[in-house]
């Protein structure tokens, strides 16, 4: 049994009707979006936010029909986000194969993705949950928040940490706090319960997003994308920004420069990954990973003792020590 095998087992059975739901959740007469949902399910990653919104469920009581359906709300607001930043980032492949706006324009990939976000507020709607529509109706506008922060961030080489966290909060972070309070809810969890959960995701999505930041400073032909991706595209990620925040300016300030050009030919980036590195810019970004990590397993100690319980544990390690 693999890893994440193992985390998914409380919620088999949830999680197999969860891939069902998905795989029927959009249907267009539409020729082009059809064939373009028909990509976007192929080419499915492995669905961490409906898990983590399963596992709350089953941890905070129980998982049911209502978790299932939040689950898919979830993933497809997630894979409009995705389509909609491939876009703005001028991304060509993700998961190792071609984006939509690669294989279409970025026209068609933007209608796309509006298309799976109309559905995912229709599909909220049609729960009949109130705080629920809520939730995915702020965390639309969260994230948009977020990608605008992160262009803004391109365009500042003088980014501070603090700003760096704001944008990661409202990106990363807030889908994942969104994911395990809803799965709070559908459990019928208190407001105390929901709100602990809901800090469960965010301390999650912090450490999750970091791991993502390291990748970009390796090779690495399981990601998907490149290295040095970020920086070409002007995101000065925790490694990097810790470096910055380190050296003195007379050190610093002809990568500095290479920022302000936007000259990022091959031999620079190589040359800002290493800055990076030898500044200890790694290895500060890994304590602030492992930081989030145990202040998020922390709260979920205070849950009861379950299976479920026992897979959230272990899916906090699967998303520091994955890979890919």
């Amino acid at each position: 049994m693999t890893q994440k095998s193992q985390i998914e087992k409380p919620v088999e059975q949830f999680f197999d009707l969860f891939q069902q739901e998905f795989s029927q959740a959009l249907r267009s007469d539409v020729e082009t979006i059809k064939t373009a949902i028909e990509k976007i399910h192929s080419s499915n990653g492995k669905h961490i936010r409906p898990l983590l919104l399963l596992l709350t469920a089953e941890a905070c009581g129980q998982a049911t029909s209502l978790s299932v359906e939040s689950a898919v709300l979830m993933e497809l607001l997630h894979t409009a986000s995705l389509i909609h930043d491939d876009v703005i980032d001028e991304t060509k492949q993700r998961r190792g194969v071609p984006s939509l706006n690669a294989i279409y324009d970025n026209r068609i990939a933007v209608l796309v993705g509006d298309f799976i976000l109309a559905n995912t507020l229709i599909r909220s709607l049609e729960t009949g949950e109130t705080q629920i529509v809520t939730i995915i109706a702020t965390l639309c506008r969260d994230m948009a928040e977020g990608e605008v922060k992160q262009l803004e961030n391109s365009k500042n080489v003088t980014l501070s940490e603090k700003d760096y966290f704001r944008m990661l909060e409202k990106k990363t972070a807030a889908l994942l706090a969104a994911c395990a309070q809803i799965g709070a809810i559908t459990a019928g969890a208190d407001h105390e319960l929901q709100m602990k959960c809901r800090k469960f995701g965010h301390l999650l999505g912090c450490s999750f997003q970091i791991k993502d930041d390291i990748f970009d400073y390796f090779d690495n032909h399981n990601i998907g994308k490149p290295n040095g991706n970020d920086i070409r595209e002007g995101k000065i990620t925790l490694p990097l920004l810790y470096a910055f925040e380190t050296t003195p300016v007379c050190e610093k300030a002809g990568y500095l420069e290479i920022l302000n050009q936007r000259a990022f030919t091959p031999g620079n980036i190589a040359s800002l990954i290493e800055f990076a590195k030898e500044r200890g810019g790694i290895e500060y970004a890994e304590s602030r990973m492992m930081e989030f990590k145990r202040q998020a397993i922390d709260l979920i100690e205070t849950l009861p003792l379950s299976e479920a319980k026992k897979s959230l544990l272990l899916l906090a390690d699967y998303l520091v020590d994955r890979v890919k």
